[in-house]
């Protein structure tokens, strides 16, 4: 068994030759989607890969699966008043956010690539989800004014 193990590797560095990034790409990324087939399902790398990564997309994804957990946090303040609530979630998220997008633009300015297209992506999808989180919060103090009414 030790035997084949071993054959199966040599094979492996041999038919790999001069290309050992890619032999680990191919490896890191069947490991990823393994480990994350659990949740994501199958492909989940290949499935992200082909989602709409452009500012809007990006943006949007962002917006509408933060805000997507103010249903949750309005049940765990459920005695504050909704405006209060709003505000704290509001908060939350954008702090969280802020981080984020504070972190990856750390790490893109590491790497020497946050420059050109990509920091004007980047910046615009940060426009984008502003802009979205402020609908986002005008909706919901509308809808209580509107129920107050």
């Amino acid at each position: 068994m030790n035997a084949a193990i071993v054959a199966s590797s040599e094979q492996a560095a041999i038919s790999a030759g001069n290309e050992p990034l890619a032999l680990l790409f191919r490896s890191a990324i069947e490991q990823i989607n393994e480990a994350l087939k659990p949740t994501l399902g199958e492909n989940a790398i290949q499935n992200a890969m082909n989602q709409d990564n452009s500012p809007e997309g990006t943006a949007g994804r962002i917006v509408a699966l933060s805000t997507g957990f103010f249903e949750a946090f309005k049940q765990q303040h459920g005695n504050e008043p909704e405006d209060e609530v709003l505000k704290k979630f509001m908060e939350t998220i954008r702090s969280g956010f802020e981080k984020g997008f504070n972190e990856a633009k750390t790490i893109l300015e590491g790497l020497g690539v946050f420059a050109g297209d990509i920091a004007a992506g980047i910046n615009r999808t940060y426009e984008l989800v502003q802009q979205g989180y402020a609908a986002f919060e005008k909706e919901r103090s509308g809808t209580k004014t509107e129920a107050a009414a």
